[in-house]
């Protein structure tokens, strides 16, 4: 199943707005005829053909929708983009379940269950796209009704990355004053898996837009610029065993709905042991690993070699500058500087500043 969701995203976007293959469809559709096209030229395609045309021309709108006049299916090869059959008969195996009621629709499934290639059936009385690519089948929406979807999924991610800084900066600070609980870890990572899954949805649209999601595409990755960064760092923050994060963002991902609303659910993925509601509001201290990249110009292998070092971030900060000296990478002016900051950023979230990422 998970390449045929693969082969379906790819297919998407050959068909996308502003691709000559979408192009050809459209003038098929303005003419008011139907058409069979599968979207791949292997044998297992070449099996199933009947009669029709051999070719070998290059593609474009114009050819596709002369082609398609004729009432057999058109194969393209995608790979060099040629068209290479016209007016064939498709034979699947007749034993491959169908749901379909149409015959060119009961074709088109039956060939993409068979070939496991994206095959296109465009109805001539409804104007529809269908895209069925093994198991799956997929209704091509008009841009102007996805573009409306898109719209208020990207106003929905808007006030979700305002609600995502707020709790972020409050994690911070509850950091800072070692008062972070389990709570406050749990529900910044509900908010970015909630932005994770939008935005995934968001990239489904914008695949299918093509060239009318060009605008949307910018305001998505304004928005979420970073995002992905911070959640790798909460991770590292809190999973103390780097091996489990991969595993952690998988069963976070898979969660259902009804689990994301669940701060325990939440807190267990992370491995920080909820078996009570009480237990939320336990105090958990992060690693330092975010407050450390907070630091200028310190890379990535120090900062994990410094979290080797200091299991906590209260014990970092108890670190003396000729004790953080002693980690490999580490000299006297980075050793002042990581000093400074970390005792910057304790300040600030003392006085009730937000600490700035």
């Amino acid at each position: 199943m998970g390449s045929d969701v693969a082969t379906l995203r790819s297919a998407l976007q050959a068909i996308a707005p502003g691709t000559a293959l979408r192009e050809g469809l459209e003038r098929i559709q303005r003419s008011h005829t139907g058409a069979l096209i599968v979207l791949g030229h292997t044998p297992e395609v070449t099996d199933i053909c009947s009669g029709g045309f051999e070719l070998d021309v290059e593609f474009s709108a114009s050819r596709l929708r002369e082609l398609c006049k004729m009432d057999g299916a058109v194969v393209l090869d995608t790979d060099n983009w040629r068209i290479r059959r016209a007016n064939v008969q498709l034979l699947p195996d007749p034993s491959i379940p169908t749901d379909e009621s149409g015959m060119r629709h009961r074709t088109a499934q039956r060939t993409a269950r068979q070939t496991g290639l994206p095959v296109l059936s465009l109805s001539a009385s409804m104007r529809l796209i269908s895209i069925y690519v093994g198991e799956l089948h997929h209704t091509v929406e008009e841009p102007e009704a996805l573009l409306s979807r898109a719209n208020l999924a990207v106003d929905t991610l808007d006030r979700y990355s305002q609600r995502l800084d707020e709790v972020l900066q409050t994690l911070t600070v509850l950091e800072m004053r070692d008062s972070a609980t389990i709570r406050d870890v749990a529900t910044v990572m509900q908010r970015m898996e909630m932005i994770r899954r939008i935005t995934s949805e968001i990239n489904g649209y914008l695949e299918e837009l093509g060239s009318d999601g060009r605008l949307l595409a910018l305001q998505v990755d304004d928005l979420v610029r970073g995002s992905a960064s911070e959640r790798a760092l909460v991770l590292r923050d809190y999973i103390r065993d780097p091996t489990a994060i991969a595993a952690a963002e998988s069963h976070l991902s898979e969660l259902g709905g009804d689990r994301l609303v669940d701060l325990s659910a939440i807190a267990n993925v992370l491995g920080l042991g909820v078996f009570d509601v009480a237990d939320l509001d336990r105090v958990v201290q992060p690693r330092g690993i975010r407050a450390l990249s907070l630091v200028p110009r310190l890379p990535w292998n120090v900062i994990k070699l410094i979290a080797e070092n200091w299991s906590t971030l209260s014990e970092l900060r108890e670190a003396s500058v000729e004790d953080l000296q002693q980690v490999e990478g580490i000299g006297p002016y980075r050793a002042k500087l990581i000093q400074e900051n970390l005792e910057r950023q304790h300040a600030m979230a003392s006085s009730g500043s937000m600490v700035g990422w």
